[in-house]
């Protein structure tokens, strides 16, 4: 199989585990009565399976030089991802799951359009252009059949 079939099915299934970390993440704030606690716990399994990726792979502590060099605003990523947790358990059971990643995909789209125009947080300037603007708009309209 090819890299890139492979990538693309490694994407694809990707994209299907958000939906089931959600539906998980949902069940058990209805189970636990807490958004709160449903995200540590997310969090908590995610740390734990990180750990043992760094394990499996005998990686290596970054040296505190390179560490040190880092931007602040690198290290703050997990708390975006903690937003998305915590909205996705709230979410989710009032929009539905395929509203909800409808939604979600269309966001990520029109940043990703706009991150990328401008290059901000050391993405490749990419600018916008018509095939661009109208592959969001596609987005966008499925966004709007799908919530009927």
């Amino acid at each position: 199989m090819s890299n890139l079939i492979f990538s693309i099915l490694l994407a694809f299934g990707a994209g299907v585990s958000i939906v089931i970390q959600q539906a998980l993440n949902s069940n058990l704030r209805t189970e636990l009565n807490s958004a709160a606690w449903s995200g540590f716990v997310s969090y908590a399994a995610g740390l734990a399976c990180m750990a043992l990726l760094v394990i499996a792979l005998r990686d290596p502590l970054p040296p505190l030089g390179a560490m040190a060099r880092i931007p602040w605003w690198a290290w703050t990523g997990g708390v975006f991802g903690a937003i998305f947790i915590g909205l996705g358990i709230v979410l989710v059971p009032k929009l539905g799951a395929a509203t909800f990643i409808a939604l979600l995909i269309a966001g990520q789209m029109i940043g990703s359009v706009v991150f990328d125009h401008f290059g901000w947080l050391g993405l490749a300037q990419r600018s916008i252009d018509l095939s661009r603007v109208i592959g969001v708009l596609l987005l966008v309209a499925g966004v709007l059949l799908i919530r009927r």
